[in-house]
């Protein structure tokens, strides 16, 4: 069986990325990272998708949150912003270099456990703030990881982003098609009790699920402010 490794969060993108993959035969593999952020639900709710879909689920621990200071997920003392993931604000949730970071490392364990692929859950919502994210950013990346394995990585070995001409909400429809679990995903940046509603991932969240016209099976502190800053 071919082999994937998933570069997971636990939320939204990398549930239905781990799930587009097993759906199409793959022996999924999720790899999260603990690398200081403010809580650690969302590697909780990596552990369960990956239950849930019979793979496996490792989590690897980079000490970055005194290095990559600055960013509202590394560093206490930066607030959330609440609002759109579209406003400036949310330029505080930016972690310097996370996603290469991360898919370097990926990398490296797919070519250890033999995969063919590396995929991440990036989508062209992220594109506005997060410039690791975007195609000019992966796409070259990707042929450079190539190069740096090549000779020791399977034949077709390949890093992958699917979603990343996607916006959110095609990816929630495609996860409905597809049956997603969504009720066990974590999105929230705060890492409360339950999700706030009002920090950017959040909003994002629930404006996707209305406009793919799905049910979101996600329960929220303050979903009214969410729809106020969606105009719905």
């Amino acid at each position: 069986m071919s082999k994937a490794v998933i570069v997971a969060s636990g939320g939204m993108d990398s549930a239905t990325l781990a799930w587009h993959y097993a759906s199409k035969g793959f022996d999924v593999s999720l790899v999260g990272f603990d690398y200081g952020q403010r809580h650690s639900k969302e590697l909780e709710a990596l552990e369960s998708i990956a239950s849930k879909l019979g793979g496996i689920s490792r989590v690897i621990t980079l000490d970055l949150s005194k290095h990559l200071h600055g960013s509202a997920l590394t560093s206490e003392s930066v607030e959330v912003p609440d609002g759109h993931y579209a406003m400036e604000t949310m330029k505080a949730t930016v972690v310097p270099n996370r996603n290469a970071i991360m898919l370097a490392i990926a990398a490296g364990v797919a070519v250890a456990d033999k995969a063919e692929v590396v995929a991440t859950g990036v989508h062209a919502g992220d594109h506005f703030i997060y410039p690791d994210c975007r195609p000019e950013f992966f796409v070259p990346f990707a042929e450079a990881i190539k190069n740096a394995n090549k000779g020791f990585a399977v034949e077709g070995f390949r890093l992958e982003a699917p979603f990343i001409t996607w916006s959110k909400a095609d990816i929630a429809k495609h996860g409905s098609e597809i049956g997603v679990d969504y009720a066990i995903t974590w999105s929230c940046y705060k890492g409360e009790e339950i999700h706030c509603g009002r920090c950017g991932t959040c909003v994002e969240r629930i404006e996707a699920f209305i406009l793919a016209g799905v049910q979101d099976p996600t329960q929220y502190a303050d979903r009214d402010f969410a729809l106020q800053q969606i105009g719905n």
